[in-house]
């Protein structure tokens, strides 16, 4: 009895939870539909796209340690609610600008939406303590949060789709904001906080150091990206000194009792390779978003490739990706009950070299890419389903939440740097003559896919070396003496 009022306790959460991840998912695939647009109401080049999504992700980059670690301090549910109301201010400014710099500056801020999975699962895992096959119920879990978020995301791509080409900008923009108030209610009156915060000081100096160390090195990424930036040494040495401030907030970090990131999980066999396929999955799961969108958008009689779509018709190659993605959340559990989690870690990562790499021979076609983005999608859905539950189930059990932030603060780090390296790619085809228009270069879309292959396949190496029982109850099994879920 005990445990059936339990398991119905946990899945009303996660009822709850899995609307706050719809309305993420609508943030996720809203927007892409109408980048293009964006970019001619803007009047900037289709290359400085990935300015935006390199500002979000550097901001979430940010964001995602403090409020992983405050919400093991205070409390999961209070930190989602924070997050959903700076969302909601921020997607609110939206509309009513014509500005890049106010643009950029409140897309940016719309960034602290990607804290909510993570919080969301270390809440569930938080919930779930003492219970029999937690580290499934946990997994299954995250496979219900990310299908409720690729849901989303493809009612916000076929919806945004459709809105751009019959409504103005403006009232389109408006849409996702509404829907993101309704769901800061939702969160503070439907989802019960989770038990037992771990309190203690918050570690300012460590958050102050690693944000010193992201800014210069995203910042860094930036200057290469302006006019003359990869032949500035200053743009290079900024981003050295970014990568060389990681080093004082890692000696910090290993003298203070209560870190904000415990360093030393990085050299765990089992959270270590899961770290690494975070960031390098990051590569394709965001970097690679603005340059699909914009080379479906490219009109081919003009410029020799691309799709030449309509927002519709690229909604619906998100949808039909997004639908993959869904099935892959899904499936990877009970893949990972049939195999093993790590083997599941593996095949997925593998999935996604795969969907990118055969873009270099088939991308001609409408079909080509739907077959392409299918074969991607299943391994990401995978990837975003498990990767914060495999950290959760891999952490001390004081730094849950820090765990799970850690996958998409890293995760948010590799897009950054991808999103700076495809700008670089797209824009520099297209300013040595290739095209005087604002479409990317067909040989910067080329490196965009090997480098998400590539950088897939590296991951799904880097997985054979974690342990054969991580990520599993067994491995997890000193859980059970912690207090039981009231």
């Amino acid at each position: 009895m005990k445990r059936a009022a339990a398991l119905g306790t946990l899945a009303t959460v996660v009822g709850f939870l899995a609307f706050v991840e719809f309305t993420s998912g609508v943030l996720q695939g809203y927007y892409t539909p109408m980048l293009t647009d964006i970019a001619r109401h803007l009047d900037i080049h289709d290359a400085d796209v990935n300015w935006l999504e390199g500002a979000q992700l550097m901001l979430s980059a940010l964001v995602v340690p403090a409020f992983a670690k405050l919400g093991d301090m205070i409390g999961h549910k209070r930190m989602l609610l924070i997050s959903t109301a700076l969302t909601a201010a921020a997607a609110l400014v939206l509309p009513f600008t014509d500005s890049f710099g106010v643009f950029l500056a409140a897309w940016a801020l719309m960034g602290f939406y990607v804290v909510w999975l993570p919080l969301e699962i270390a809440l569930i895992w938080s919930r779930s303590r003492r219970m029999e096959g937690r580290s499934i119920i946990t997994a299954r879990a995250a496979g219900l949060l990310v299908a409720a978020l690729e849901l989303g995301a493809i009612v916000g791509a076929l919806v945004g789709g459709a809105l751009i080409d019959a409504l103005p900008l403006t009232v389109v923009l408006l849409v996702p904001a509404v829907l993101i108030v309704v769901c800061f209610f939702v969160i503070l009156f439907g989802v019960q906080e989770s038990p037992e915060p771990t309190g203690g000081l918050f570690d300012t100096v460590g958050l102050v150091l690693i944000s010193l160390a992201l800014i210069c090195f995203t910042g860094g990424l930036g200057m290469l990206r302006l006019e003359g930036g990869m032949a500035n040494p200053w743009s290079w040495g900024v981003v050295v000194l970014g990568i060389a401030l990681v080093v004082p907030f890692a000696l910090w970090e290993l003298r203070h009792e209560d870190p904000l990131i415990d360093v030393r999980m990085f050299r765990s066999p089992a959270l270590g390779p899961v770290f690494l396929t975070a960031g390098l999955f990051g590569v394709s799961v965001l970097g690679a978003q603005a340059p699909l969108s914009t080379f479906a958008r490219t009109d081919p009689g003009q410029y020799g490739y691309g799709l030449g779509t309509t927002g519709f018709a690229t909604s619906l190659i998100i949808g039909v990706y997004l639908i993959a993605m869904i099935t892959g959340a899904l499936l990877f559990p009970l893949i990972a009950r049939l195999t093993a989690p790590r083997l599941t870690l593996m095949g997925a990562s593998t999935l996604v070299g795969i969907g990118f790499l055969l873009f270099l021979p088939f991308h001609d076609t409408y079909v080509q890419v739907i077959v392409n983005m299918v074969i991607v999608g299943l391994g990401s859905g995978a990837l975003v389903a498990a990767l914060p539950a495999a950290a959760a189930s891999a952490a001390p059990a004081t730094q849950t939440g820090v765990a799970t932030g850690l996958t998409n603060s890293v995760k948010t780090v590799g897009g950054a740097i991808a999103s700076c390296v495809f700008g670089i790619a797209l824009l520099q085809g297209a300013v040595s003559g290739v095209s005087e228009d604002t479409a990317g270069s067909l040989a910067g879309y080329f490196t965009v896919w090997i480098v998400c292959g590539l950088t897939a396949l590296v991951a799904a190496i880097a997985l054979a070396f974690v342990p054969k029982t991580a990520f599993t109850d067994r491995a997890v099994a000193e859980a059970a003496s912690e207090p039981a879920v009231p």
